[in-house]
């Protein structure tokens, strides 16, 4: 940008920033320090970021839009003060009024941040699958929140979207935006997202993806760059389960893109093709993006990540695919970055579920260099050597085989516990003399060493105290619940 530097002041000097903002010759910098009218004046103007990791077996360029570095961390910003600024030049919205808008979240946030500054009071209302985090960050900004359930038709009384309708009418002066039909919304992104992108990668895009929503990040930018260049491909990335790529839609748990009806603010005229992506596959890769890019991202960004992937596997050097990420994580630490939730939910499994038996008994072996491979008791001992075997090495229980040191599965004839062993003889001192086949037990359960630890813990879990681990025919060891 250009400065100008206005003399005159005796004290200090004062620098104008000519360009963009909204508010004329803003910002301005006061000795070196950049100062802004209010943060109204941070939304937009994201950067480019190269995903090296994640794309790094693409021959493509494979570049983020980061809009999670908007002010209220998402790309709604873009579009909450825009649709504010129109209704209020339409005589829509008046000082002291109310604004209703069924939301995701994100742009309850964009709408809230303005509405702050405008002096409006806020009602949102939002399905139930979305994070408290959102909830709370809504309350945080003194918006009032109006939960409703997902599963139910978008036309149901008790959807969402018709709480915001009933709520608009029956309180005076309120005023609903409605980003899915508002023509605000994919104006926004014509005349910001879009641009931007073409003037950051010097008009070498050949590739938009995004996640579809109400439709207006993808329509608006679409827009714009096609009419620069219409050889671009848009690519839309949308959750299974919604209705853009799905004869019927069905409940899904990526929040914040997707629908169950067809919004105003989406013209599917621009998507060239559609990459339709599960749940998993979104939080998984959302996951991956964090821990390879170090960008804390929300859902939806893992959805459009996997179908830039998707496409970028196809692609050539001279092409340059732009994924736009919609907004931050911090939203989502308790989903989809929780554990126990994605555990739950089937989207992760159980830590160590994925060793093996014969991994762990190594490990164990190792822990315990002392300790034979293989303990186990002759079938002809005495019950007195077998209580003594077992102190001796600490244990509570031991195969019973027809020598000491059996090769084969078939060797094992029984086990011993040392808590019935040490009842037994509690009840019958006599008992330490005899054979130890004569008070043996059924044989403990059988493991492969190959086989994943979750069989043995179905054996546990069963009520067995231990498992004789096996390789083929060969008893190779003994883990036990401790173990």
């Amino acid at each position: 940008p250009w400065i100008r530097r206005l003399s005159g002041l005796r004290s200090c000097a004062f620098f104008y920033h000519i360009g963009p903002c909204r508010h004329g010759l803003y910002p301005a910098y006061h000795d070196g320090v950049e100062i802004y009218d209010s943060v109204l004046d941070l939304v937009g103007h994201t950067p480019l970021i190269r995903l090296g990791h994640i794309g790094r077996d693409l021959d493509c360029v494979l570049l983020a839009k980061a809009e999670m570095l908007n002010p209220g961390g998402s790309v709604k910003d873009r579009i909450a003060l825009r649709m504010l600024e129109a209704a209020e030049q339409a005589g829509h919205l008046r000082a002291g009024g109310t604004i209703v808008e069924p939301t995701s979240g994100n742009t309850g946030v964009g709408l809230a941040i303005a509405a702050a500054l405008k002096g409006y009071r806020c009602i949102f209302t939002m399905p139930d699958k979305m994070s408290q985090e959102k909830i709370t960050l809504l309350r945080a900004y003194g918006a009032e929140v109006v939960i409703a359930p997902t599963a139910v038709p978008p036309d149901s009384p008790q959807s969402y979207y018709r709480v915001a309708d009933r709520l608009t009418e029956e309180i005076p002066g309120a005023f609903q935006p409605n980003q899915y039909f508002n023509q605000e919304n994919p104006r926004a992104h014509y005349e910001t997202t879009g641009p931007e992108i073409w003037a950051q990668t010097e008009g070498r895009v050949t590739h938009l993806v995004a996640g579809v929503g109400t439709g207006g990040t993808i329509t608006g930018a679409a827009r714009f760059l096609k009419e620069r260049n219409p050889a671009i491909v848009v690519v839309g990335a949308d959750p299974a389960g919604s209705l853009y790529t799905g004869d019927q839609a069905r409940p899904y748990l990526t929040e914040g893109i997707g629908e169950d009806f067809m919004p105003e603010s989406f013209d599917p005229a621009v998507v060239d093709r559609w990459v339709t992506v599960s749940d998993r596959d979104s939080f998984l890769t959302a996951r991956r993006i964090v821990r390879e890019e170090g960008l804390l991202v929300g859902e939806s960004c893992g959805t459009a990540i996997f179908a830039a992937l998707e496409i970028g596997r196809g692609l050539g050097t001279g092409d340059v695919v732009v994924v736009i990420l919609p907004d931050g994580g911090r939203n989502y630490l308790s989903k989809l970055y929780n554990d126990s939730w994605m555990l739950e939910n089937g989207f992760i499994e159980r830590p160590g579920t994925q060793a093996r038996i014969g991994q762990v008994l190594s490990q164990k072996q190792r822990a315990e260099p002392h300790m034979p491979d293989l303990v186990a008791i002759e079938a002809h001992a005495k019950v007195g050597r077998a209580i003594e075997v077992l102190q001796n090495f600490g244990i509570s229980q031991l195969p019973v085989a027809r020598g000491d040191r059996p090769h084969d599965l078939a060797e094992i004839v029984g086990s011993i516990r040392e808590r019935s062993l040490l009842d037994r003889v509690y009840r019958d001192g006599d008992s330490l003399h005899h054979d130890v086949v004569e008070v043996m037990e059924a044989p403990l359960p059988v493991v492969e060493a190959a086989a994943g630890v979750e069989e043995m813990f179905a054996d546990l879990s069963r009520g067995a105290e231990a498992v004789v681990v096996v390789d083929g025919a060969k008893p190779i060891g003994v883990l036990s619940r401790a173990d």
